[in-house]
């Protein structure tokens, strides 16, 4: 018998601006490699075991959740919505503070409104 790889409990979309940006995108393709690799990861998990919740996931309140993800030299945090079975990525950021800043999350609310 042949194990079948796990299916994914939710699928991952960048949120898009009208003119078609994907702010998300572009912020992951300006990380580090190792940045880049550590937060695919943590994206993965999600996907593949949603609901989760502490350490990686937290709810910010509002519908909006983050995936926390720890490097060496800093904190990063992706800002999302589960929206039709989908994680829609809405805002990420590396973080400076303990706390998430309001403009982080204000950012990820106004696009969540736009979700259609």
């Amino acid at each position: 018998m042949v194990d079948s790889p796990p299916k994914k409990i939710v699928s991952v979309v960048f949120w898009k601006e009208v003119n078609g940006k994907e702010p998300v995108r572009d912020w992951l393709k300006s990380l580090t490699k190792h940045q880049k690799k550590m937060l695919g990861e943590d994206i993965k998990t999600v996907e593949m075991g949603w609901p989760l919740g502490m350490p990686l996931v937290k709810s910010l309140g509002k519908g909006i959740w983050e995936i926390r993800s720890s490097f060496k030299n800093g904190i990063a945090r992706i800002l999302f919505k589960m929206h039709e079975n989908q994680m829609v990525l809405l805002h990420g950021f590396i973080k400076k503070s303990q706390k998430t800043p309001s403009l982080d999350l204000e950012m990820a609310l106004k696009r969540a409104k736009k979700l259609r």
